[in-house]
């Protein structure tokens, strides 16, 4: 992670100069900071994981953004035993869809194997250390796998951070006394310097901030898991062969382990930290729990605080009048009507 970090900060260098371009002499501007936030991502998932700019990957986003919709569009349809092999044109676009993304990481795998071959050094990205373990254990990991593995990583770490960081800056914008708590801290130890990992591991306001803003707003409201053999979890006997839902939405609002206020904004939640923040630490679990807990999840907070962190050093911001509160679900939570924001420059 420690060698990501500067990955890290020229995404988000670059993201800052364009807004301060957008914000120019008039000292403010109004945009839809969601898909900016989305381009961040992009660029830092594609430049720490793939050692390339955002503009050389970006097709592969788009593209997995348009799967998303057909897959959630599958997943709620009425079930019809076959239909998923009929030739019908959405079906076809999704098998389109598949083998297009595929055929760019089989592109991006076998440029990335000739440079090693060449004697060229693997680096530090994702894919370099994947293509290294891949020869490490004896070609047990197969191109197949590495493609997989890049898949998940560039959906999954791009569209969930991008959504943090969003929801992030709307309830900033909604409760500034807290944004000028986390903005006094940020200058208070990294000033106007590009903060660097240890002074990161420092903001404990940012860090409560950013977990009451994904206790309140998971990207994703819930994980599937299937049991291999028979569990016993509280009392309960579970089969072998059975697919468990797990609600995170559902527990992060639930009164019983967070009290009446489950509902309202309240980073001190986690003054004390994770473990102290509700009556079951269990209770929270945005990445995940146990052995199954998300890979990139020191990934994407490192990112998440870096990010608002260098936002704070440079702007202000508030909530546009057009703004319309309405989070809804495509895979990942979002803001329906986007989220147009109003930046002040400091």
């Amino acid at each position: 992670m420690k060698g990501m970090l500067p990955a890290f900060s020229t995404s988000c260098c670059k993201l800052i100069n364009e807004w301060k371009n957008l914000v120019g002499s008039q000292g403010s501007f109004e945009l839809d900071i969601e898909p900016q936030l989305q381009f961040l991502s992009s660029d830092v998932i594609s430049r720490a994981a793939f050692g390339s700019s955002y503009e050389e990957g970006q097709q592969i986003f788009k593209l997995q953004k348009e799967q998303a919709v057909l897959a959630l569009e599958a997943y709620h349809a009425i079930y019809v035993p076959g239909l998923r092999f009929l030739p019908t044109k959405k079906n076809r676009r999704r098998y389109q869809i598949d083998n297009e993304i595929k055929a760019m990481l089989r592109e991006m795998i076998q440029q990335k194997e000739k440079a090693m071959s060449n004697g060229e050094s693997c680096g530090s990205d994702l894919l370099g250390l994947l293509l290294q373990c891949k020869e490490q254990i004896d070609n047990d990991l197969t191109i197949e796998d590495v493609i997989e593995e890049c898949k998940l990583f560039y959906f999954a770490g791009q569209e969930t951070t991008a959504n943090w960081l969003t929801w992030t800056m709307i309830v900033f914008s909604m409760h500034p006394d807290w944004q000028e708590k986390a903005r006094e801290e940020v200058l208070q130890i990294c000033g106007k310097k590009s903060p660097q990992l240890d002074s990161i591991n420092h903001l404990k306001i940012v860090s409560m901030v950013l977990h009451e803003v994904i206790r309140l707003y998971p990207p994703l409201m819930g994980l599937n898991r299937h049991t291999l053999r028979q569990n016993d979890i509280g009392g309960l006997r579970i089969p072998a062969g059975v697919d468990i839902f797990l609600p995170i939405l559902l527990l992060h609002h639930n009164p019983e382990y967070w009290g009446d206020d489950v509902g309202e904004f309240k980073p001190e939640r986690f003054a004390e930290g994770v473990s102290k923040a509700s009556k079951d630490q269990l209770a929270f679990y945005p990445f995940g729990w146990g052995p199954r807990i998300c890979l990139g999840q020191s990934f994407a907070i490192i990112e998440a605080k870096l990010a608002l962190a260098m936002i704070l050093q440079h702007f202000s911001f508030e909530l546009s009048p057009s703004y319309t509160h309405a989070p809804y679900t495509v895979i990942t939570l979002q803001p329906q009507h986007g989220a147009p924001i109003i930046l002040h420059q400091i």
